[in-house]
This record gives C-alpha cells, structure tokens and sequence, in this order.
C-alpha cells in the first residue's frame, strides 16, 4: 500500500530567490546553508496492515507525514502510494475558519475527488460520526479543537480510505470520542485498511499497531515489530539518551528479572518536612537481587532506606505505582496493612520492605514512596519522593489478555439443564 525508499528532506538556503526558483528546475545552484530534518528512512505498509510512527517532538514525524501525503517535497527519495489516502494531519489543516463545518466537509470532499452524490450520500454520516449538533452548520472559528477533531476524523474515514494517516490528531477530545474513534479504526482494519499513526501513547500505538517506526532526530532508529520498537523507544526517552542496541539487549529479553541501567529518573521530584528523610528506594526478586525489570507473574519487593532527624511516633510508610501518563495503579500504606510503625528518635535508620505480587501489563512504570505522620489529621508528608524510580515489567510475547493488569481470568462452561 505504501513503500517510501531514502527518503530524505532538507530545507536550504539560497544566495536569492532566483536561485532559488532555479533549483526548482533542476538548474545547476549552490544554496548557501541546508538543514536536513529526514534522511535515509525506508520502510513500507502492506495492505490490512497498521504501522505506528514513534519518536520525539522535532524527531521529523510530521516532515514524514507531509513528504507522504505530497504537501511537501522530498529532497532526495521516494515515496509510492498504491490507493486512497485520506490523511488528519495539524489539527483543522485545510478548514476554512470562515466557512461552516458542512461546508468544510463538502469542499474537502471534493478535493479528495469525490462527486457531488457521492458527497451528498456520506454527509449524514459525517455529521452522526462528528456528533456535534447544531455546531456543525456553524462557521469553525468558533470550534474548539475538540470539535475541530470530530469533524476532521468523521470527514476522513467516512469514506472508507484505502491508507488512513493521522498523525497526533486523537490526543485531543473527550475519552468517550476517542473509544469511538479507535472502535472505527479496529473494523476498519479488520477489513483491510491500512494505517499509519502518529502517536506519544506508546499503550495505543502497541495495540493498534503490528509495526513500528522510531525515529530519533531525523534518522530511521529502528524499524520492526510494534512492541519492540515501543520499548526501544522507552529505554531512549526515560533512560540514557545515548543508549544504542547493542549485545546485552539480547539478554536483556531472555531475563525476565534484571537490571537495566537505562531505566533513570531525570524528574525526581522530592518533598517534606525535614523529620525524616529517604535515603533510598530500590527493587529485589526473590534472590534478593536489585532489579528493575521483572516478569509478569513473579514476586517483587519495594524497598527503602529510611533516616530519622527528630522523634516521629508511628510513622506511615506508603507507595504507589503510577503509568508514564501518570494512571494511578495500585498503592497502599502500613497503616492500610495494619501494621504499627513504632517510636523514632534523630539519627535512628530503618529498613522497609513491601512484598507485591506482579500482575501488571507489559509497560514502563514509575514508583512514588512516602512516609507520613500516623498521628497527624491532615496525613502530612513528612518526606515524599515523586518517581523516585521506573521500571518495566517484561512478559513472553505470547500474551493471553490486554490492557493494564492481569486478573488471570478463567474459563468453565457446562450444558444449561433448565
């Protein structure tokens, strides 16, 4: 469906204008400064197929989008399209402000080639799909860019395209908008569409998408399966940024519980009164070994070096476990677990320890850890260490569910005898 070969963009500066122009003819011109944004990325979509775009802002993701839907030029490369592309690319391109929602739809419609019956038998679709009452027969420089992105979507896959791009276009709108807008883009490639997504939802980009793209300032840095290269990129963006594959990545996915030196905080945020201070957080398996990715399934403990700078009665030690987007998973506290904290005088040190049985999801994960006056009504943090620590939790790719947790679910069924 779609096969793109060295692409590359660079964009250049000329002595003058003319010279400019003549470059546009081939015509022999020196420019006096270039700056290239892509270079060297190859890869394809099969027909049915969904491949994820991956990387940060600047990395070249929306260059890419443009150079494959013919906004811009390449300077070097190719790019072979094999069908219908409807594309959302920056938010409400190609609406004009001035002009109604319908009417957008019906002239946007129209540049993609379809015929007025054509237009006139999808247009009550857009409109259920977009769901924007009567906003839609209002001008759009009215829209917010929640709506913006109804219309946009509802527009570009009511007709059904062959190759659907959309780049960033679902991070905005309401939850219940963006269910919808996934259920529409699951049937579809149920039935053979194929789609390239733009997206920093890592979770999305893993499910919808069987492959992915990562691109690292301009460069092609990887390209295969999705998870993978989803994880590629976490061990970039939340660790050390000149990480590069190399041998002990191989063992890294035969271990279900080691140490990877990648995985550091860089936004530690930290807080408290004073009377108390973490020193330190750490994970172990069962061996009593430090790691920080563990396999679905097993046992892990959290635990803590705690130092005492004035008497605290009956401390409160707490953790929670948080997603990259911030999702709240799972935490508790001693005093939850019923369990007494005891009497602590200035330069006392304890040792805690909590033992988590581990039915997270594939994913990267962030640990905030505390501890609280047990006495105090308002539950005041007498030091608290916000992502203090990540770690990921690695499975066999043979994953039998979906989603955050693993409830580990079963299944029975008998003859109905009434």
């Amino acid at each position: 469906m779609l096969q793109v070969t060295n692409l590359g963009k660079a964009y250049r500066k000329y002595h003058s204008e003319l010279n400019r122009i003549a470059s546009w003819f081939g015509l022999p011109t020196k420019s006096v400064s270039e700056q290239w944004v892509l270079r060297e990325i190859s890869f394809s979509v099969a027909p049915g197929e969904a491949v994820g775009i991956v990387g940060q802002n600047g990395a070249g993701k929306s260059t890419l989008l443009k150079l494959i839907t013919g906004t811009q030029k390449p300077s070097i490369g190719s790019v072979t399209v094999n069908g219908r592309t409807s594309a959302i690319l920056e938010l409400g391109m190609g609406f004009n402000p001035e002009l109604t929602g319908r009417q957008n739809a019906c002239h946007a419609a129209g540049l993609m080639g379809f015929n007025r019956r054509e237009i006139e038998h999808m247009l009550p679709m857009v409109e259920e799909f977009a769901d924007i009452g009567e906003y839609f027969d209002q001008p759009v420089n009215i829209y917010s860019s929640g709506m913006q992105m109804r219309v946009a979507f509802a527009l570009a896959t009511s007709f059904k395209p062959q190759l659907l791009i959309v780049d960033e276009a679902l991070s905005v709108g309401d939850a219940a908008f963006q269910r919808q807008c996934f259920r529409r883009l699951e049937e579809y490639l149920n039935e053979g569409m194929s789609l390239l997504l733009v997206s920093h939802d890592i979770e999305s980009v893993k499910k919808i998408c069987s492959k992915a793209l990562f691109i690292n300032q301009g460069l092609n840095q990887g390209f295969g399966e999705a998870k993978e290269i989803c994880e590629e990129y976490e061990r970039y963006l939340f660790g050390n940024k000149n990480y590069q594959e190399d041998s002990s990545e191989t063992s890294l996915k035969k271990d279900a519980s080691l140490l990877d030196s990648s995985l550091v905080v860089t936004n530690e945020l930290s807080y408290g009164d004073g009377r108390a201070v973490i020193e330190d957080v750490w994970l172990e398996c069962e061996n009593k070994k430090r790691v920080n990715v563990i396999g679905t399934g097993s046992v892990f403990y959290i635990k803590s070096r705690i130092r005492f700078n004035a008497l605290v009665e009956n401390p409160k030690i707490a953790f929670l476990i948080k997603t990259t987007e911030g999702i709240s998973i799972y935490g508790t506290d001693t005093k939850n677990l019923k369990e007494q904290g005891g009497s602590y005088k200035a330069k006392d040190r304890i040792l805690c320890s909590f033992r988590v049985s581990n039915h997270l999801a594939d994913g990267t994960y962030f640990l905030n850890f505390g501890v609280k006056d047990f006495n105090s009504q308002d539950s005041l943090f007498i030091h608290r260490r916000v992502d203090v620590l990540m770690f990921r939790i690695q499975t066999s790719r043979d994953l039998n569910y979906s989603g955050l947790v693993n409830l580990n679910a079963t299944f029975s069924m008998q003859p109905d005898l009434l």
